[in-house]
């Protein structure tokens, strides 16, 4: 089943075409790879799928239904959620109280900052199990402008998960980390991908080769080549202009 589909879609920006009639098939249950150099056009065209921007021509289909031009809201809704390349925390919240007010958004209370401790209480079980599920099951108590890098970025996969997507969007998920965040993110993203489809913009090809099941690589906006990571890595354009000769 193709959960997530991009028909000729387009994106110009006063004359230029950032985004050049991609088409995409993500089907259900893969991890789904967007590569290619800064300029390529992924992240314009993340931000179409997503609902941020507005395409210039084109669809963008989401478990069938054509969301072109949705908002965000309106995509969420849908069963998608999406982290971006840039952390954005409250940077005084605790990680726990992070996860409560995400979960507390799914229902009628919406984002009510000013509701009472013991309000948050209800979601205070299922707010652990996923801290617990992103390794940070022992950091609920601190201020999430305390945490290092890798933890702020596992909390915004706990966020994203605490709105129950079938679809997770990751921009950019090991962006600035060292080896041994990215290690600890391609091992979490591995346990979160069950139950549900995943689509990654990545520069990493660790990352890549660790988890994509289908690769799209990008190039001036365009579709250059795209196909299982071993299949891709040995196409002659993308090892020249992406990978390098060690990928060969």
């Amino acid at each position: 089943m193709v959960v997530l589909e991009t028909r000729n879609l387009v994106k110009e920006f006063r004359g230029f075409r950032a985004v050049n009639e991609v088409n995409l098939h993500v089907r259900e249950g893969e991890v789904h790879a967007l590569v290619g150099p800064n300029g390529a056009g992924k992240t314009t065209l993340f931000h179409m799928l997503t609902g941020f921007l507005k395409p210039s021509a084109g669809q963008v289909l989401i478990f069938d239904r054509d969301m072109t031009g949705a908002p965000p809201e309106r995509i969420a809704r849908s069963g998608v959620a999406r982290s971006f390349q840039i952390t954005s925390l409250f940077e005084q919240l605790t990680v726990l109280e992070h996860v409560e007010l995400a979960l507390q958004s799914r229902t009628n209370l919406g984002y009510r900052f000013w509701r009472s401790e013991r309000v948050l209480e209800r979601f205070r079980r299922q707010s652990l199990d996923l801290l617990e599920q992103t390794g940070l099951g022992l950091l609920g108590h601190k201020p999430a402008g305390s945490l290092a890098y890798g933890q702020k970025r596992a909390l915004e996969l706990a966020l994203a998960l605490a709105l129950e997507p079938r679809l997770l969007l990751l921009d950019e998920p090991t962006a600035g980390m060292g080896m041994e965040d990215v290690s600890r993110i391609i091992e979490l993203i591995g346990q979160i991908r069950v139950g549900r489809t995943v689509v990654m913009v990545e520069h990493n090809m660790k990352v890549v080769s660790s988890l994509a099941d289908h690769v799209t690589v990008l190039q001036y906006g365009s579709v250059l080549a795209e196909g299982p990571y071993d299949e891709v890595r040995r196409h002659p354009q993308v090892i020249a202009a992406y990978l390098g000769e060690s990928h060969a």
